[in-house]
C-alpha cells in the first residue's frame, strides 16, 4: 500500500506533540491512525489525482462546517459520502498549524466516536 512516509510522519509528530496514545494499522491505501482503539484519521493517496490526502473522522456535527473550506471535500472511499468523514488535500495542510487544526478536529469527535466491532 503506497504512502507518503513524510505526511505519515508529521502526523506523528503532531500526536507526540499533543501526547497522544495511538497505534497504525494499513489501511485506505494509507495508514489509518487509531486513538483508544477507533480509527482517528488516516493517509490516502486520491487514485484520480494520485495526490496525498488527510482522511478525518470528524463527526456529523462537523462535517457540514468543514465542507465549506475549500481544501476539505467528502470522503468518497466507496463512490458515495459517508458522513462524518472528510479527507483535506495537500494544499489544505501546508503548514504546521493546518494539520494541527484538522487533527484537533479528529481527536475531538473520538471520544465520542464509536469501536468498529471486531
Amino acid at each position: 500500500m503506497p504512502y507518503n512516509e513524510t505526511f505519515a510522519i508529521r502526523i506523528r509528530n503532531v500526536f507526540y506533540e499533543k501526547k497522544v496514545a495511538f497505534t497504525e494499522k494499513k489501511m485506505f491505501s494509507g495508514i489509518c491512525f487509531m486513538v483508544d482503539d477507533k480509527m482517528c484519521c488516516g493517509t490516502h493517496v486520491d487514485k484520480k489525482t494520485n495526490e496525498d490526502v488527510l482522511m478525518c473522522r470528524i463527526g456529523e456535527t462537523e462535517y457540514e462546517k468543514a465542507l465549506e473550506n475549500e481544501h476539505c471535500i467528502p470522503m468518497e472511499f466507496t463512490g458515495k459520502p459517508m458522513k462524518g468523514y472528510v479527507y483535506v488535500t495537500e494544499n489544505g495542510l501546508k503548514k504546521t498549524s493546518d494539520l494541527d487544526y484538522w487533527l484537533q478536529l479528529c481527536l475531538n469527535y473520538n471520544p465520542l466516536a464509536k469501536k468498529s466491532k471486531k
